[in-house]
């Protein structure tokens, strides 16, 4: 498959061959890249709402007033679900939204992800994020060049600490390592700029290694 191949500056670019990225016909894989961005997004709730039930607010069982003969409605407690401060009926409760993957299912949806990416010509390679200075002007002028809008994921092998500080600060920019990659990262980003020793790790995980 030919991916775009700028040079560290992004002045220009080349088409190159990377034979590594899978291919995939029809809908083989589809139904994974669901299944693993619905249990990426689950695991990455929290599920630490809480409210209080009648029984854990706190309060007497004392009757605020008579059964009989005031000629207001029967109340039994002020601890009641129908009062101001009172418990809550069916309110959120901590649980655990986590849900369980197959890894030969993750492993068939990266690849469909990806691939699905790169067809729609919505992955770049950049040979290396040179940013010696360590001046976000200078990183926003090459990742602009190659992405002229919207959301943007720099992915690379391991990023160093000039390249780090460049690109940190620029707001719709985020930065991934190659071996963290995942599904939802290459599924929510409208155009995705890979270094080519990323490329080469990320097509490395694709065959299992």
């Amino acid at each position: 498959m030919k991916l775009k191949v700028f040079t560290p500056d992004a002045a220009s670019s080349v088409e190159k061959d990377f034979d590594g990225i899978p291919t995939f016909e029809g809908d083989r894989g589809l139904q994974a890249v669901k299944e693993v961005i619905v249990a990426i997004t689950a695991n990455n709730r929290q599920g630490t709402r809480s409210t209080k039930t009648r029984g854990e607010v706190a309060g007497s069982n004392k009757k605020p007033w008579k059964q009989k003969g005031t000629g207001r409605a029967r109340s039994g407690e002020k601890r009641s679900p129908i009062w101001s401060g009172g418990g809550v009926v069916f309110g959120p409760r901590p649980r655990d939204f986590s849900k369980k993957i197959n890894s030969k299912v993750k492993a068939l949806a990266f690849s469909r992800a990806l691939f699905d990416r790169c067809a729609a010509g919505e992955i770049d390679v950049i040979e290396k994020f040179d940013s010696p200075k360590a001046k976000t002007k200078e990183m926003k002028k090459v990742i602009r060049a190659i992405a002229p809008k919207g959301k943007v994921l720099v992915v690379d092998e391991t990023f160093t600490l000039e390249t780090a500080r460049a690109t940190r600060n620029l707001c719709c920019v985020e930065m991934q390592e190659a071996s963290k990659l995942n599904t939802l990262d290459l599924a929510q980003y409208k155009k995705i700029i890979v270094s080519t020793a990323a490329l080469e790790k990320i097509i490395a995980r694709t065959k299992g290694e």
